[in-house]
């Protein structure tokens, strides 16, 4: 049983652990620069926070993944921001660090947007341990190259607004290194721009009950990752202090969000599981996010630092 697991674990790894951020964390909900880089420093505050995921709990070697990040305005019209992410699944660690940037401009009075990009530099490596094991084998290429740890470099670009703050879409192409490098070693002429990120949402606000719905939606495709599709609602309580949130993903996923924010601290968690048969074998996957912001000062705009 326990080499049954280990393959099982392994071909995870090896078929899944390579995709991107954007398909990992669920709470983009409350913090898009998960999802586009143009977001970084949008909402004109300075953003601490930090993440962790424990996905398929209960199932041995079942990934954990956990991340840190920073992002704010520079001046009156870029933003920056700074992630590292780190993650274990089976036998193999995942290190990763991203720079994200952006330019934000107002379009007319009700309109803002951003338009950013994002670099990436990740090292994958599998703890020499495996090669004692039994089904190691010496003349697999793939293998020794993550045992010597395989470095890669990323880049997406993507475009984030707004209409008067109740409106928010947002557009990322991913993998545009990735797939231009895989397209090349296939001389494949395809499309640069077939892997993506897009997300579209409302807030209704409901004043006779204290109450904001705020609908959305979210679809992508992501290299190694089958596409998905997200329907989500969010509902926030006495001035948006209490979060709680519904999302559902075609691949037969259902997730329930709750949070707070007071006074710039941050804190939601949620709990999700999947319809698929693979649920039997583990309890469901967690998610919590912490986040410090502060909202920068009118005199730090005027003087545009």
């Amino acid at each position: 049983m326990k080499k049954l697991i280990l393959i099982i674990s392994l071909g995870f790894v090896f078929g899944q652990l390579s995709a991107q951020t954007e398909s990992i964390f669920n709470h983009y909900l409350t913090n898009p620069i998960l999802i586009n880089p143009g977001a970084a420093g949008f909402n004109d505050e300075y953003q601490l926070s930090a993440h962790a995921r424990l996905q398929w709990t209960g199932f041995p070697d079942a990934p954990k993944t956990y991340m840190a990040m920073y992002n704010g305005p520079i001046g009156k019209t870029f933003g920056l921001g700074i992630g590292v992410l780190s993650e274990d699944a089976a036998q193999m660690t995942r290190l990763r660090l991203q720079l994200n940037y952006a330019f934000r401009f107002t379009i007319k009075k009700d309109w803002k947007f951003a338009f950013g990009f994002f670099t990436e530099w990740q090292n994958m490596d599998v703890d020499n341990a495996i090669s004692a094991g039994t089904f190691y084998d010496a003349g697999d290429q793939t293998l020794e190259d993550f045992l010597n740890g395989r470095s890669q470099f990323d880049a997406a670009i993507g475009g984030y607004g707004s209409f008067r703050d109740d409106t928010y879409f947002g557009l990322t192409f991913n993998n545009l290194v990735k797939n231009r490098l895989a397209a090349i070693q296939v001389a494949d002429n395809g499309s640069f721009f077939q892997y993506y990120t897009f997300n579209l949402g409302h807030k209704f606000y409901l004043d006779e009950l204290n109450l904001t719905l705020e609908p959305s939606m979210l679809l992508r495709q992501i290299r190694d990752v089958p596409f998905m599709m997200d329907i989500n609602l969010k509902a926030g309580f006495l001035d948006d202090q209490l979060i709680t949130g519904l999302s559902y993903r075609s691949l037969g996923w259902l997730g329930i969000l709750l949070g707070t924010k007071f006074n710039g601290f941050k804190l939601y968690y949620s709990y999700d599981l999947s319809f698929q048969r693979f649920q039997t074998f583990n309890t469901g996957s967690h998610e919590v996010s912490i986040a410090l912001a502060l909202k920068r000062k009118n005199k730090e705009v005027n003087k545009g630092y």
